[in-house]
């Protein structure tokens, strides 16, 4: 059992930064991902990152202003998110998978965090 416990969010300005944290703890899980949820919209990907930390992907649209980063000497994944936006606000859940690749699709995962709130305001 892989227990996942997020920090690091809310409330900044548009144009901020805010850096997510994930603490991962139980059975060692192996590539992560960020996801998000608005209200009354779908959960959607963010990033994710395999095992090593070598290999990032991102949502098209963020990239470049999000950074996914691994410690796993700390069972720790970050979310760096900069230059943020008011339609960046969300729930953001920390995920893990039974993968060593980094995946982009929900199905993927199988651990998944409570989710902490990021709130931008204009």
């Amino acid at each position: 059992q892989v227990q996942l416990v997020e920090s690091g969010g809310g409330l900044v300005q548009a144009g901020g930064s805010l850096r997510l944290s994930c603490a991962a703890s139980g059975r060692t899980t192996y590539a992560m991902g960020w996801f998000r949820q608005a209200p009354g919209k779908e959960r959607e990907f963010v990033a994710t990152i395999n095992w090593s930390g070598g290999v990032t992907y991102y949502a098209n649209p963020l990239k470049g202003r999000f950074i996914i980063s691994r410690d796993n000497a700390k069972n720790t994944v970050y979310l760096q998110m900069n230059s943020l936006k008011p339609e960046d606000t969300a729930v953001y859940l920390c995920a893990g998978t039974r993968s060593v690749y980094a995946e982009q699709q929900l199905s993927q995962y199988h651990y998944w965090g409570q989710g902490t709130q990021v709130t931008v305001s204009s």
